[in-house]
């Protein structure tokens, strides 16, 4: 991206020379990092503040060495709160919509992304390659860095920030498809707050609530065979469905060829298309649902 600005993302854990070390590859090829933003967990824990302290050091001033890059430290916050570790989808949602927010300023503001998902725990830089797939342009790297062993011994928990490039620490690139690009609405709705995105999932499954096709379905149907697609519906397997009524295996699936034959019919589904028991759960499961007693 010549004359553009770029920005290196980092998750962060108790291990500072991560970072260093991919700054410190990416500059040796001939990339114009002018910013860094390290993604951390709660600095409560001692290891991660001691990471961010040994950083703070050597981007002191916004100097890098002999050069200006700035750095940056983002928590992921879950309310006022930074956790400790992502131990549950609340947590890991906020990862993930801080790393959307972070890609999308740097897109806003015309700056090649490279990020470095090896530091913290796993599910950190996972949250980041998820969020890369719907904001990242082909120009965007994702990278893993390696390093040896022996040189993660000399130089763990920061105690050596730079290494030689003949130690054999190197990046690798993810490959990672963009669907943003070939599917423009993809970010747009990740950005949205969980909260919409589940009411729009309401009016889908209330629109299959009122699918008049499952009531002409189960309008041809003898008690036995509601009785069976009501298993079905329910997400149970044929065996299962045999068992919970008494039935034989081959009574079951004789029942739900015949299922399956008028909801081809009623869905105007073509021969050639195969359907399973999971069409009966699909479409049935939310029809059955909207009219249990409350």
């Amino acid at each position: 991206m010549a004359g553009g600005t770029q920005t290196l993302i980092a998750s962060l854990g108790g291990q500072p020379q991560i970072v260093t070390f991919t700054l410190d590859l990416l500059l040796a090829q001939g990339e114009a990092i002018d910013q860094v933003i390290v993604v951390h967990l709660s600095p409560t824990n001692p290891r991660y503040a001691h990471a961010l302290g040994i950083l703070a050091r050597a981007f002191a001033h916004g100097q890098y060495g002999r050069q200006r890059i700035s750095l940056r430290t983002e928590p992921v916050l879950l309310g006022d709160e930074t956790p400790a570790q992502i131990a549950d989808i609340a947590a890991a949602e906020a990862a993930f919509r801080l790393f959307q927010r972070l890609f999308a300023e740097c897109k806003q503001a015309g700056s090649q992304i490279h990020c470095c998902i090896s530091g913290g725990p796993r599910v950190l830089g996972l949250m980041a390659m998820s969020a890369a797939m719907l904001q990242f342009r082909h120009q965007d790297r994702l990278w893993h860095l390696l390093t040896p062993p022996d040189v993660q011994a000399i130089a763990n928990e920061g105690a050596q920030l730079h290494v030689s490039p003949t130690t054999g620490v190197r990046l690798l690139q993810i490959p990672l498809a963009p669907w943003s690009i070939y599917f423009p609405g993809l970010a747009q709705l990740a950005s949205l707050p969980s909260d919409v995105v589940a009411a729009a999932r309401r009016q889908r499954e209330q629109r299959e609530h009122d699918d008049p096709r499952c009531a002409q379905v189960i309008g041809h149907l003898s008690p036995r065979e509601q009785d069976i697609l009501r298993a079905f519906a329910q997400g149970l397997t044929p065996r299962e469905v045999a068992t919970q009524l008494s039935l034989s295996i081959k009574t079951v699936d004789t029942h739900k060829t015949a299922i399956l034959a008028l909801c081809r019919e009623a869905w105007g589904i073509p021969a050639a298309q195969y359907l399973t028991y999971h069409f009966l759960q699909e479409k049935f499961g939310p029809y059955f649902c909207s009219r249990r007693p409350l």
